[in-house]
């Protein structure tokens, strides 16, 4: 949908895919795909300084909290440190953003999120034994090289193998992440309803959580905020900062909504869904920032810094003080 010059909304609801027995949930793409972004309504464009990966602890004893915009369904939430894993679908010794490089960024980013500002605002979520720790540890990838486009059910698949193989350890306190190069597509939808999931399954006994995230430079007026971000290799490489929003996305709801039975409101939507491609306040990458050369001359906006590095990553939902989007607590 497009509103006035220079608006857009941005898609709020998120899917219902069906996967098996179970379903998943979407970061849903932007409407409108193409047209100029929204303002944000919360000082785009200027020079406020990015919260430090240094805040304080989040809430403890919260537990179930409610009555701040999101509901409480009686499901666990992820607790202690949750590991993420990675599987590399495709081809990543490419060109672009699908390269080595690119790799090593989002592990970069993945080793370093916890305990990040954006990361704390998943304390305020919590079941009836404790609360989200906010933690997160980057616990090893694996590589498939592959030309098959994905379905619902070869997400599954890979997520799987890796596991049964021993190219990954089975952790019921994990997410397991399938990242595609922008030359696979994800057939039930991938640039065209969503960005990214995420869902559960019951694999060899275990509750084994995963997610699919899409290199976004497949779609970039669709999934991406900006083509070039502050970790850009290139002019126009924005995969790395776009699948970075994703996975942030993808993971806060993973872990404050891991069986899908936890946290969401009455219209279904998680914490992401409910700031879907909402940033709040950002600054502008500058030469004495942390940005990549190409994120400075693209003037790319970013909004959390944490591990050396600056990010544009989307809002989270906080479940407190009558719940808002924030960076954080």
């Amino acid at each position: 949908m497009q509103s006035p010059l220079g608006k857009m909304k941005y898609a709020l609801a998120f899917l219902f895919v069906l996967l098996a027995a179970n379903f998943l949930m979407a970061q849903t793409v932007r409407e409108g795909a193409g047209v100029n972004r929204a303002p944000d309504g919360a000082g785009h464009g200027t020079h406020e300084v990015a919260p430090s990966n240094n805040a304080q602890a989040g809430p403890i004893g919260f537990t179930v909290n409610t009555g701040n915009g999101i509901n409480y369904n009686g499901g666990p939430v992820m607790k202690g440190t949750v590991n993420a894993y990675i599987i590399w679908y495709g081809n990543w010794n490419g060109t672009g953003s699908n390269t080595a490089a690119t790799r090593s960024a989002i592990e970069t980013f993945l080793g370093t999120i916890g305990g990040s500002a954006l990361e704390l605002v998943n304390t305020t979520y919590g079941d009836n034994t404790g609360n989200v720790s906010g933690a997160v540890h980057f616990g090893g990838s694996t590589i498939v090289s592959a030309t098959q486009n994905l379905t619902d059910a070869r997400v599954q698949t890979q997520v799987n193998n890796a596991i049964t193989s021993g190219r990954l350890p089975r952790d019921t306190n994990g997410v397991y992440f399938v990242l595609s190069s922008s030359n696979i597509n994800e057939t039930s939808g991938f640039c065209t309803r969503y960005c990214g999931w995420h869902t559960r399954a019951t694999l060899g006994g275990s509750d084994i959580k995963y997610s699919f995230v899409g290199n976004v430079d497949r779609c970039p007026s669709g999934c991406e905020i900006q083509t070039t971000g502050p970790n850009s290799a290139a002019v126009g490489q924005g995969g790395i900062d776009g699948m970075a929003n994703t996975m942030s996305h993808e993971l806060e709801e993973a872990i404050s909504d891991p069986d899908l039975n936890a946290w969401f409101d009455s219209s279904g939507q998680e914490n992401g869904d409910k700031c879907n491609f909402n940033f709040g306040a950002t600054s502008t990458c500058n030469a004495n920032g942390l940005c990549t050369a190409s994120g400075t001359s693209a003037a790319a906006k970013y909004n959390q810094t944490f591990g050396g590095h600056n990010y544009m990553l989307q809002q989270n939902w906080r479940n407190s003080g009558g719940g808002a989007c924030a960076q954080h607590l």
